[in-house]
């Protein structure tokens, strides 16, 4: 697999956003080092972040060029898919100013779960948002057989390119990426009957909120290092909830699949689908809750439901924890 001569005389648009079809890792790893030596060749910085031992795949295939490539594994970097925007992608950008950067980005492989799945598909939809109008590109791999047919869809709706074997084509199933990424919008199931629940209103209701959620993170088995983790993002959508609704809001707390899970419910509505995803400006002083939720939770969902909105964060329990579910 090559770059074909169609993807080369469009290499320096402003931005792309190019799905990579694979079946094996021999065309995973030619398809994805001939994107970075393009992007070597032109001297531009470049970052993978796949999952696992897949980078090295990549190293071996690029040799001593690799050096000249920054690696992050993209099974911890972007454990949570809502982070992988802010602190990864755009962390880039960042450090790079005034130049174009090429970044191999996989975030939808095989072992990503159900419950991760929207979240991921959002994230690809809206990468598209973040990046309008920067100098970059960014090249997603795709799992043609590990991952279901779906995956392989649904990255023709995200993606505004699509390269599979010698050939790189306008999708045409593409649409405008935040339409899409609300039809990913699923509705959450219901909190399980044994789930613990704390209302609560206003500010000064956030200190035995604290406590609550506290101690049933220490009963549930969450390491002690990440209670803290736990603590900052409920405080900043519970602080949310009081200071812009003005209402009562409800938190549930419950352990499922090897998770602590926590949901926090209110009346208010979250507009803009890239909150929690783009940094505002740093004149800014407010505006980085969820932002801040993203880093720290291992998967977060929100849902904008009637009347309200739910956000669903994730921790992960340790083996022994998770046994006594």
């Amino acid at each position: 697999m090559t770059v074909s001569a169609s993807a080369q005389e469009s290499a320096e648009d402003s931005f792309r956003h190019i799905g990579l079809i694979y079946r094996d890792f021999d065309e995973y790893a030619t398809g994805c080092a001939s994107f970075l030596e393009r992007a070597l060749a032109l001297g531009d910085p470049a970052l993978v972040a796949v999952p696992g031992e897949r980078g090295e795949l990549i190293k071996e295939r690029l040799g001593g060029r690799a050096a000249d490539v920054v690696f992050r594994d993209m099974a911890v970097a972007g454990r949570n898919p809502g982070r992988i925007i802010p602190a990864v992608l755009l962390a880039f950008a960042e450090a790079n100013p005034g130049r174009r950067v090429w970044i191999i980005g996989e975030p939808i492989w095989p072992g990503r779960s159900p419950l991760e799945y929207p979240a991921c598909v959002a994230h690809e939809a809206l990468i598209n948002a973040a990046f309008s109008g920067r100098d970059a590109a960014i090249l997603c791999p795709y799992d043609a057989i590990g991952l279901e047919p779906r995956a392989i869809d649904d990255a023709g709706t995200t993606h505004p390119e699509m390269w599979d074997g010698p050939d790189v084509w306008a999708s045409p199933s593409y649409g405008d990426p935040v339409v899409t990424a609300v039809t990913f919008d699923w509705p959450l199931p219901p909190p399980p009957r044994q789930a613990a629940m704390f209302p609560f209103e206003g500010v000064g209701a956030l200190a035995p909120l604290r406590e609550f959620v506290a101690g049933w993170a220490e009963a549930a088995g969450l390491p002690e290092q990440r209670i803290p983790d736990l603590l900052i993002a409920v405080n900043e959508l519970a602080t949310n909830t009081a200071e812009h609704t003005g209402e009562p809001g409800t938190v549930w707390m419950w352990r499922e699949d090897g998770l602590l899970v926590c949901q926090i419910d209110d009346v208010g509505q979250i507009d803009d689908p890239m909150v929690g995803r783009v940094p505002p400006p740093d004149s800014v002083g407010r505006g980085r809750g969820i932002l801040i939720v993203n880093e720290l939770a291992d998967l977060v969902r929100v849902h904008r439901r009637s009347g309200g909105t739910s956000v669903r964060i994730h921790f992960e329990l340790p083996a022994v924890a998770a046994q006594g579910l």
